[in-house]
């Protein structure tokens, strides 16, 4: 056996080779800076589908971004094959900084939160008013979720030839919520994206529902080349749809320069992450008067400064009564 001295030589010194024949690894990563931009539209089993220019890409997310997940509407740097032929791969390197999110976790004590749409600017909550009922309280959590994550909120009441509008609407004025009411033949007929489209121009709009109350529907007559298979029909026992779109869909919407994002049908939409001390935020007429709060206040106490702030006439009751009911819809289940 050979044996090594004080004075080895750099040629002495045997160096075990790399079996694998990659590179050392190294902390340094490239900054990607020639990365095309991009928009994610849709994420399958680890492939992303995005739009680069005029053209979709297929892509997966590189290693280097670790455990961040990019999600629909995400925008996005791409290096590799972006020709977009099949069968061919490119390489997600770096998300941007998210505008807005919608986010919600399995239920209220799942601290696992799942970001649904990225840098979306409006949240279309779509409701039928029967066939299956109303569930005034996932409207709440979705509403909650919109203005939490930074996007302005749209009711959309479908099926109204079944029941009336009038006591949704007067549960949600004090909001000052835009809203749209169809009937089922409207919406079948595809007269009632008409009327929604008003809503949508130029903007991205995230279109949330549990299933049955023709969310997909409406989706289809909006973005006809992008078909998506509707929900069958709703079950006569539990009064709720069955799932039929299974991942978030980003479809531009033809002649208004925006986006529609078709979201699965949920039927739990826990908060989880919210923190409620944010929601007040969306209530900028009761806002000044949470300063003389106590600390921590939850604004659902005696001592909450908002009753004599709404008693003073500066705001209205009624808006105070929406905001305590929006901030107790943690505690209760959708379903309550």
């Amino acid at each position: 056996m050979r044996r090594y001295g004080k004075h080895t030589d750099e040629d002495d010194v045997r160096v075990r080779p790399n079996r694998k024949g990659n590179r050392p690894r190294t902390s340094i990563r490239p900054k990607h800076e020639d990365a095309a931009e991009g928009m994610v539209l849709t994420v399958d089993r680890g492939r992303l589908t995005c739009l680069v220019d005029d053209r979709t890409v297929v892509a997966m997310k590189a290693r280097e971004l670790g455990r961040k997940a990019a999600v629909v509407g995400d925008r996005v740097g791409l290096v590799g094959d972006l020709s977009g032929r099949k069968d061919t791969l490119a390489r997600i390197v770096r998300i941007e900084a998210r505008a807005s999110v919608l986010r919600r976790t399995a239920d209220d004590d799942d601290p696992y939160e799942r970001v649904v749409v990225a840098n979306a600017d409006q949240l279309a909550i779509v409701t039928a008013l029967a066939d299956p009922e109303p569930r005034p309280r996932l409207i709440d959590r979705c509403l909650v979720a919109a203005y939490d994550g930074g996007l302005e909120p749209l009711l959309v009441l479908t099926k109204s030839d079944l029941a009336p509008a009038s006591v949704l609407l007067d549960l949600y004025g004090a909001l000052d919520i835009p809203y749209v009411v169809t009937s089922r033949d409207e919406l079948y007929a595809g007269e009632a994206a008409n009327v929604v489209r008003e809503h949508l121009d130029g903007r991205i709009t995230a279109f949330v529902g549990h299933s049955g109350v023709g969310k997909t529907t409406l989706v289809n007559a909006l973005v006809p080349e992008g078909k998506r298979r509707t929900t069958g029909r709703v079950n006569a026992v539990t009064g709720r749809g069955r799932h039929t779109t299974t991942s978030a869909l980003a479809l531009p919407l033809a002649g208004a320069g925006g986006w529609v994002i078709d979201t699965p049908g949920v039927r739990s939409f826990g908060l989880h992450h919210v923190d409620p001390s944010r929601v007040i935020h969306a209530f900028p007429d009761l806002e000044p008067g949470t300063e003389h709060c106590p600390r921590a206040c939850s604004h659902d106490e005696p001592d909450c400064a908002l009753d004599e702030w709404a008693a003073r006439g500066h705001a209205d009751p009624a808006r105070l009564y929406s905001l305590r009911r929006l901030l107790a819809t943690r505690e209760r289940r959708e379903g309550d």
